[in-house]
């Protein structure tokens, strides 16, 4: 039996896909711990995925949640300064604790979230061989391909061109503080110079949730790159049911934020007027961002549905549309359920996912701070009235559903790790 660490951000979205890798190791006969301060503990599902808390001196009980806010709401230029400070921070415990606690542990192989870059860090400074998964969009940076962040839609002309070199100089300027961590560290372990994310990717294998067709028209990725769909449980969606009385004479909406942006109130009134418009019947998910007045209000103002959670995979096969934040996990879903989607990007990578969105013809996109219901309104009407997404739709399911997932990404850790059951 190998023992697999988790190294990843302490983000509810990123912690599942990994975790469902996990419980995938787990039932090969391998065991697996994420590694984290303690507050992430609580993001762990799967009892039989273990956890080692470090950080108690930096990152004490409590401080977890202070980071979540940040992250879901920076504030503007001075709260995302902040923001890249914290991740900063973050990067740096990990860099100085991991040594110790994975020699205590006798971990045999990392599992490395690529927007953390400490996992790779440390693994090659110990000699120690690693897998890096992309949960969101890959960072792998390639000429001709805007960064993961960057709202641009894909072209090929030079101006467009010019406008991606552009945007990475003004990311890698904001993300000083977190690449002068990453080089500072690099020069401590006596690793070759680095200071970016994208630089400190496992040569033996990385792993991505964003299959070949979603993603940009990508021609430079490693050999050791592989597409696996959704990093699912096995089992979930046997498991899942929905329990409403959908008409099925009347469109049915699902609309979520995530489980870090569902507080915005004001967005989901705007949608529950635009679904009110069209005679639709929706749901809404703000997982646990309303209070109950607010959703009360949602009600009010149109919605059909107004709850915390919602059996994600279960509603999507029942949805005719779903209007989302472009988190990548809720868009692997709707793929996999052949559901158009109505992009409102708000925060990281959820900018690039809304272009590959467009992009794919697998929906349509607008701009959260400026839609206005009416704007709402009319791209919904286009989605389920319009038949020409069905085709990228099915075959994009189509390939998400021989993608593999959880299982061969758990195959592809083995062999690269050299850790077979």
């Amino acid at each position: 039996m190998s023992h697999f660490a988790v190294i990843a951000p302490a983000l509810p979205s990123h912690y599942r896909a990994l975790e469902a890798l996990a419980g995938a190791l787990i039932a090969r006969g391998h065991q697996v711990t994420f590694i984290h301060q303690s507050d992430a503990a609580a993001m762990l599902r799967d009892r039989a995925v273990n956890f080692h808390a470090v950080g108690a001196r930096s990152h004490p009980p409590g401080s977890l949640a202070r980071s979540l806010k940040l992250a879901a709401r920076p504030g503007g230029p001075l709260g995302l300064r902040r923001l890249i400070a914290d991740l900063a921070c973050t990067t740096d415990m990990l860099c100085r604790e991991l040594p110790t606690v994975l020699a205590k542990l006798q971990v045999t192989a990392l599992l490395c979230d690529q927007m953390e870059a400490a996992g790779g860090l440390v693994a090659e400074a110990l000699g120690l061989r690693y897998v890096s998964v992309a949960c969101a969009l890959p960072i792998n940076r390639e000429q001709g391909i805007p960064l993961p962040v960057m709202p641009m839609d894909f072209a090929r002309e030079d101006r467009a061109k010019a406008l991606y070199r552009g945007s990475e100089r003004v990311y890698d300027w904001l993300m000083s503080p977190h690449r002068k961590t990453i080089a500072r560290h690099a020069r401590t372990f006596g690793l070759a110079p680095r200071e970016g994310l994208h630089e400190c990717l496992s040569p033996y294998a990385q792993i991505s949730q964003a299959t070949a067709g979603f993603d940009l028209p990508r021609q430079h990725l490693p050999a050791s790159f592989h597409a696996v769909g959704p990093l699912r449980p096995l089992a979930a969606t046997t498991q899942q049911r929905l329990e409403l009385a959908i008409d099925p004479a009347r469109p049915f909406v699902f609309a979520s934020l995530g489980t870090l942006l569902g507080q915005r109130y004001s967005l989901f009134r705007r949608i529950a007027r635009a679904a009110k418009a069209l005679d639709a019947q929706l749901l809404i998910a703000h997982c646990g961002g309303l209070a109950p007045p607010q959703a009360q209000a949602l009600i009010r103002a149109g919605a059909t549905w107004v709850t915390d959670f919602a059996p994600q995979q279960a509603v999507l096969e029942r949805a005719d549309a779903v209007v989302t934040h472009a988190g990548l996990n809720t868009v692997m879903d709707a793929l996999s359920t052949r559901t158009p989607m109505l992009a409102l990007p708000l925060a990281f990578d959820q900018p690039g996912v809304a272009a590959r969105i467009v992009h794919a013809g697998v929906g349509l996109r607008a701009w959260p701070m400026v839609a206005s219901g009416r704007d709402l309104q009319t791209k919904l009407e286009q989605l389920l009235t319009g038949a020409s997404f069905r085709p990228p739709l099915e075959r994009l399911a189509l390939e998400i559903n021989n993608a593999g997932g959880s299982r061969a990404a758990a195959e592809i850790v083995e062999r690269a790790t050299g850790c077979s059951r």
